[in-house]
């Protein structure tokens, strides 16, 4: 059965529309201003709410959504609930049965100070050698002078 809410049992064309630019984010405006000059918010909703759009206008929508045309032409609701509603199960119980998680948020930042606290510790004494070995090349160099 091909129905997108309508008792027809047609698509509607501006109803696909409608729904394929909302799930993207774009406003009537935004649409509006992709279609050109001659188009306003105003004609898109008069557009989306058309049963049927004649072809060119609905590859011209459908390059600026950037979906198939075919898509707004032939997308049933009810289909996809029905495949939807068919392909997924509830497995709610099974998915989360063996799974143990140990993950403690204070140990994995207990264990970044102690990193932090070697990684100092050890430029500290890389600093401490290199004084040590300036001190010694200026006690060289007051040797000879």
């Amino acid at each position: 059965m091909n129905m997108t809410g309508d008792k027809s049992g047609k698509i509607h064309h501006g109803r696909n529309i409608k729904r394929f630019r909302e799930m993207l984010g774009i406003k009537q405006e935004g649409l509006a201003f992709e279609m050109g000059e001659e188009w306003s918010q105003k004609r898109i909703s008069l557009l989306e709410q058309k049963e049927e759009i004649e072809q060119d206008i609905l590859e011209q929508v459908a390059e600026i959504l950037k979906v198939p045309s075919d898509a707004i032409k032939n997308f049933s609701e009810e289909v996809a609930i029905n495949i939807i509603a068919s392909t997924l199960h509830d497995n709610a119980g099974s998915i989360n049965n063996n799974c143990t998680l140990n993950f403690n948020p204070v140990d994995k930042w207990v264990e970044a100070l102690e990193e932090n606290k070697k990684l100092y510790e050890r430029l500290l004494q890389s600093e401490k050698e290199k004084v040590e070995l300036l001190q010694t090349l200026l006690n060289n160099g007051k040797d000879r002078a």
